[in-house]
């Protein structure tokens, strides 16, 4: 059986990135983000980079380690309100930043993957969002054309995954992976568990045919805000 699974993610991936690529990274928060390639494509040193992701992680953790290594030059994303670099960076003119609404951003994702340049949407017509794109009116609505995103590079993270690069998703971790992954060029994914032989079919996610590079995570799993009651007293 051919074998899709790598054993040194970070030597892997700087073999591929290089500066100004844009890459698409699976998560939504710190839930499913692929913390062992993050780190792996910190260290690569590439610079000038697009990252189209949900958010931008936090201080510190998943995506806000490239912030903080100023790797980033452009983000596509929903929700950023949880990095304070981020937002530093953003005043400061550091950081080029295209707000897109969740719903149209796993749509670009998802026609992306499929090979669908772009498509209309009414959602962002009559907002910031809108503006220089073309619009048309479709059954007496407006709507607006957005593009399609085919990274150059992705990095999801599974929960299973076999040696053809089958991939399987736990729960809310699913998110954005499977978008993701498919949206890439090149697709590196990390998973909990990697089985010798097949998954059964009917429990995959996403075919391995979109996926090109399988490698363990590190097991890092962070909480973004942790909550607990107060104890009472006895």
């Amino acid at each position: 059986m051919a074998t899709k699974v790598i054993g040194n993610a970070a030597e892997a991936l700087a073999a591929q990135v290089r500066d100004g690529m844009t890459i698409a990274v699976g998560g939504f928060g710190l839930s499913g983000i692929p913390s062992r390639l993050i780190t792996a494509l910190r260290d690569s040193g590439a610079t000038g980079l697009t990252i189209v992701s949900n958010n931008m992680g936090v201080d510190g953790k998943g995506l806000g380690l490239l912030l903080e290594n100023k790797q980033v030059a452009k983000v596509l994303a929903s929700y950023v309100g949880e990095n304070k670099l981020f937002a530093q960076q953003f005043l400061n003119g550091e950081l080029e930043v295209e707000f897109v609404p969740q719903g149209t951003l796993a749509e670009r994702l998802r026609a992306g993957g499929a090979g669908i340049p772009a498509f209309y949407t009414p959602t962002g017509v009559g907002t910031p969002v809108a503006e220089g794109k073309p619009v048309m009116n479709f059954d007496g609505r407006d709507a607006i054309l957005e593009r399609g995103i085919v990274a150059d590079i992705s990095l999801v993270r599974a929960f299973e995954a076999d040696p053809e690069g089958n991939l399987r998703y736990r729960m809310t971790a699913r998110n954005f992976n499977p978008l993701v992954a498919a949206a890439g060029r090149v697709t590196f994914a990390e998973a909990e568990v990697i089985h010798d032989g097949y998954l059964d079919p009917s429990l995959v996610d996403t075919p391995g045919i979109f996926v090109q590079h399988v490698v363990a995570t590190d097991g890092i799993k962070d909480i973004e805000q942790r909550t607990v009651r107060v104890r009472q007293e006895a």
